[in-house]
Order: structure tokens, then sequence, then C-alpha cells
């Protein structure tokens, strides 16, 4: 199974930059990220996530109101890790497409492969004024455009062929311009043009990833190679459907509904709109903490989704035995196993287990509290259970999920 944690200052718990084992000043230099990450990857943990916001921090007293710019702050940790995968959330609301893909890319090479993102939107107008972009828009619109990022920005994680970069001193060519290739995308809201700035990342497209938090969420996790779902009484239930959902979606095609790429390329979906695809029935609770997905009638097993199994996987950096018929799907719940113990959350972990989740996300109460405990004595837990595999173990992060490394859909291209 898959491990994560999620880092948000000094974590969940809005009082734990106050606790005695802290230095405040840790938060804004980044030292607390480093030592948890650092502290997560030596235990074994597959990978972080960094919690992000346009919206600036409400000034709420005895509160840290204050927060680093994740993908920022995941270039902080990334040379000081080796294995933990990395993955900042980015709202894509009100920033611009072509520089979201290319910090992305960015990213999975400083990384040497470890990169991925949370995509996530902004419906505030406080974010709105943050940026002075545009006036805020209804959420089912934000996640629409959402999938649209998500793309174009494999579109043009795949504009640069794998060797595109010939570095022939002789010729005093660096790059091979025949193996560039344009994406020109138009979409209802933006268009781009490529190719990308940025060569083709390590692992071809870096690990998207999806928060489900609303009905809106869900139907873009469609897209998604990871889904973060919360904890719910009928997760099993959520995950069968979510899979299934997402099978079908892409044996039906998937689209976002008219995003456009001149002389070709991929298409999400092969043209048919997400309007005229499948149901899906969703609800959520007042905050946004459970979503219960009902399938439709007929959602037969169609077999793996294209584009995250591809003819070309790389095998090599897989974890052994683990095989991916869908998204990987983590359970993301908060924990204070330095208050609570482990005994409840191992048993909890079982049961998400048993219930068909690939793993789980966790959100620390406190990074300096409860990531130790987490790290000393949840992972060997779950390892004593055979449910997690070595500590040490490397490769890509989409190997590390199981996930096979993307055909460029531009290979041998000519336009």
């Amino acid at each position: 199974m898959i491990v994560g944690l999620e880092i948000d200052g000094a974590g969940a718990d809005p009082a734990a930059w106050r606790g005695a084992e802290v230095d405040p000043r840790a938060i804004l230099t980044g030292a607390l990220a480093v030592r948890a990450a650092q502290r997560a990857e030596a235990a074994g943990v597959d990978l972080v996530t960094f919690a992000d916001a346009l919206e600036a921090p409400e000034d709420v007293p005895e509160q840290v109101s204050v927060r680093l710019d994740a993908l920022g702050l995941a270039a902080r940790v990334a040379p000081a890790t080796e294995r933990i995968g990395l993955l900042p959330a980015i709202t894509v609301t009100h920033t611009e497409p072509f520089h979201v893909q290319a910090s992305v890319a960015t990213l999975d090479h400083i990384s040497g492969g470890r990169a991925g993102w949370v995509a996530d939107v902004s419906t505030s107008a406080a974010a709105a004024e943050v940026v002075g972009r545009r006036q805020p828009v209804p959420v089912a619109e934000t996640w629409r455009e959402a999938r649209y990022v998500v793309d174009v920005s494999r579109r043009l994680w795949d504009s640069w062929e794998d060797d595109a970069i010939v570095r022939d001193a002789a010729t005093g060519r660096y790059v091979d311009r025949e193996r560039l290739h344009y994406v020109d995308f138009v979409s209802p809201t933006f268009s781009v043009k490529g190719p990308s700035i940025v060569p083709r990342p390590p692992q071809g497209h870096p690990v998207t990833a999806i928060r489900v938090n609303t009905p809106a969420a869900l139907e873009a996790a469609r897209d998604a190679d990871l889904v973060l779902l919360p904890d719910s009484e009928d997760v099993a239930a959520q995950i069968q459907a979510l899979r299934a959902n997402q099978r079908q979606s892409a044996a039906g095609g998937r689209s976002v509904g008219g995003g456009q790429s001149a002389g070709g390329g991929r298409s999400v979906g092969g043209g048919q709109n997400v309007g005229s695809a499948r149901s899906v029935g969703v609800t959520a609770d007042a905050a946004g903490r459970a979503v219960s997905v009902t399938p439709d009638s007929a959602s037969p097993d169609q077999g793996s989704r294209p584009g995250v199994r591809p003819p070309e996987s790389d095998t090599a950096d897989r974890v052994a035995g683990v095989s991916r018929s869908g998204p990987v799907v983590l359970v993301s719940v908060g924990v204070r196993p330095h208050v609570d113990g482990v005994d409840g959350l191992v048993a909890a972990v079982e049961e998400w287990v048993a219930a068909g989740v690939d793993g789980v996300h966790l959100r620390p109460g406190s990074l300096e509290l409860d990531v130790p405990v987490i790290a000393d004595e949840l992972l060997p837990r779950l390892r004593e259970l055979g449910l997690v595999g070595a500590a040490e173990r490397g490769g890509s992060l989409r190997g590390r999920l199981g996930l096979g490394r993307p055909r460029n859909t531009f290979s041998g291209s000519a336009r």
C-alpha cells in the first residue's frame, strides 16, 4: 500500500506552531517541512503533499496567518531528499497553464522523477482579488477548466520527445528541433501554443492528483493518476464506483469538451464531451469531508485505463507486486498519533485496505510530534503486517505508485 503525508505549516492543527517543540521561525525557513519529509522518507513514506491556496490566510489570533508557496517549498525539499514523492498543491483557476506545467516539469527534473501536483481550484472572491485577473466563477466551471489545464499540461510535457536534447558540441546543436512539436490548444477559456520551454519530464507525465471534496472534483478525478478521497462509512463503495466510472470513461473516451490540438496530438477521450459522458451521482456533507459516489447502473470492468498503463510501461522501478487497474486511491484523513496512539490507526488502515484502498494520505496534526510517531511506530507496524514495502526503495514516483511511464504521443510525428 501507498503512504502519503501532508505538510502544511507546523501541522494540520492550528495550534501546532505554539508547541514547545516547535521553533515558529522554522515554518518560514522551510526547516520544518524538510525535517518532516526527511523523517518520512527514512521511514518509507511514499510521498508528501504540500498544502496551498491563493487566498491570504485569515488573521486569527493564535493561528499561523502565513504560508509558504507549495511549489517553492517542494523545490526546497527536493534536493534535501532522495526517494520520496513531492506533490505541491497548485491552484489553476487564476494561474497560467503554460507556467503551471513548466513548473511541475521543472520540479520533476530537479527531483529526479519524483514530482507530481495536486491540481486544485478556487472559487472565492478573496482569491480573485489577490490575483486580480477575473471574477469568481462557480465551482463546476472551475473544475471543468482544471481538466483542460491537466489535459494541456500532458500535451505540453509530450511536446519534447525524450531524445530531443542531443548536446552535439561538434555541430553546435544542443536540441534537435525536429523532435519538438507544436501544441496549439484552444479551450473555452484559454489557449496555449507549444512547445513547452522545459524538456519532457523524467517521468513523462508527473503524477496528477485530485483531492475529492466536491462532486465537481470527483468528476475531474477521472483524469487523475492519484485520488485523495475523504474517509466515510461507505468508502468501499466509493472506491469501486470511482474506479468503474474512470474505466468506463476511459473506455468510452474522455474529453473536457472541446479542447482542440491543432494537427492532432493526444486528445483526452478522443473528442467525447464530458457533458455527454456517463453520469455520476454524488453528495457531499456540509464540510466537504465525505463524498458519496453512485455508479451508473452498468459499470462493467473494461480493463486498464489507457494512458496510465501504456504499452511501454516502465516496470523496472515498480513496487513489487503492485498492479493498478485504475487510479491510485488514497484515503485522506487527519491524524494525531502522538495523542491517540497507533493501535486505532493500524486497525483503521487494515479496514481501509480491506475496503480496497491503495493506501492512506495522513494529515498529521503536528509535524514535529506526529511524524516521528508515524515513522517510528506506525510504519514498522504496517510493515510487520506486510502492508508496506521496504523503506529504502527508490525509483520514480510513477514507478512507486505502480503506474507506467506514458508513451509520448508525438513520437514520430512530423508536425
